[in-house]
């Protein structure tokens, strides 16, 4: 399998280089650090150009979150310490998890393992929907961090055992509103299902109507109809089953086609006292 090229991802950044001198010491692992998601995508994007791409991303779950001060007086240096998530908070776009989730768009090669100073099924199941391949805690052995950097490489993926059971139940239940969710779409007609791909591209009413060449008043029939045969009574609730139901926006509409222009003919001359003639005899 060769050698394996290491991304250590972590917003600490004595932590990162920490960590990546101590896997730099496996005689079979190259390692680089970064201290952000930017910093990240721009050493993948300069490995693949000096044609030695990553082969596997460590990334902080928590990424992009604020730190908590350390306490004051001397002391050894701890491992970074992140503010509590609160359960079913919305997590911030600049996390690990979104980080993973853009990789994995723009470098499908690279595996992404997750490094958590907790388990946390809801984040591990997003994790996995979003293309990680493993999820770690961070107080684990370097030799449990390495089993899972050559596992993930080898295709495969590496989650805690105390968190499958919540990651199974998640999953599940992300199957089963998405199923529920295009049973309730699949109900609307044709023209209901185009106005909710307007509300879904952030279209008002009086957009929805200039846009689909309808009255203000017949787009306001078929979004209520649309509410009411999701069962839902906004246009915000609406979307989010829209989305879970994997319902795409309404494109924008192209640039108008420029005119043909009418192709271009030789003038007719007028007829001649000869052509009028007709043929002369013989």
């Amino acid at each position: 399998m060769g050698r394996t090229r290491v991304l250590v991802v972590d917003g600490h950044r004595i932590f990162a280089e920490a960590l990546a001198t101590a896997l730099a010491a496996e005689p079979d692992v190259d390692v680089g650090a970064a201290g952000s998601a930017a910093a990240a995508e721009r050493a993948l994007e300069r490995a693949v150009g000096e044609h030695r791409p990553y082969d596997v991303v460590l990334v902080d779950v928590d990424l992009g979150v604020a730190p908590v001060p350390p306490p004051r007086g001397p002391a050894a240096l701890p491992a970074p310490r992140r503010a509590p998530h609160p359960p079913g908070a919305q997590q911030p776009l600049s996390d690990g998890i979104a980080l993973v989730a853009r990789i994995r768009r723009a470098h499908p090669q690279v595996r992404a393992v997750l490094l958590a100073a907790a388990d946390d099924p809801q984040r591990a199941a997003r994790a996995l929907q979003a293309g990680a391949n493993g999820w770690v805690a961070r107080e684990s052995s370097l030799g449990a961090l390495m089993t899972v950097v050559r596992g993930v490489r080898r295709d495969e993926t590496h989650l805690p055992p105390a968190l499958l059971t919540g990651v199974v139940r998640e999953l599940t239940s992300a199957r089963r509103d998405r199923s529920e969710s295009e049973r309730l779409v699949a109900a609307l007609t044709p023209r209901e299902e185009e106005v909710l791909r307007c509300m879904v591209a952030g279209l008002g009413r009086q957009a929805v109507a200039e846009r689909l060449f309808l009255s203000p008043h017949t787009v306001r029939t078929h979004m209520q109809n649309v509410l009411g045969k999701l069962g839902v009574h906004s246009t915000l609730a609406a979307v989010a089953v829209a989305r879970r139901a994997g319902i795409a926006p309404l494109e924008p509409p192209g640039p108008p086609a420029a005119p043909v222009p009418a192709p271009a003919t030789a003038p007719v001359p007028p007829p001649t006292v000869a052509s009028a003639a007709g043929p002369g005899p013989g």
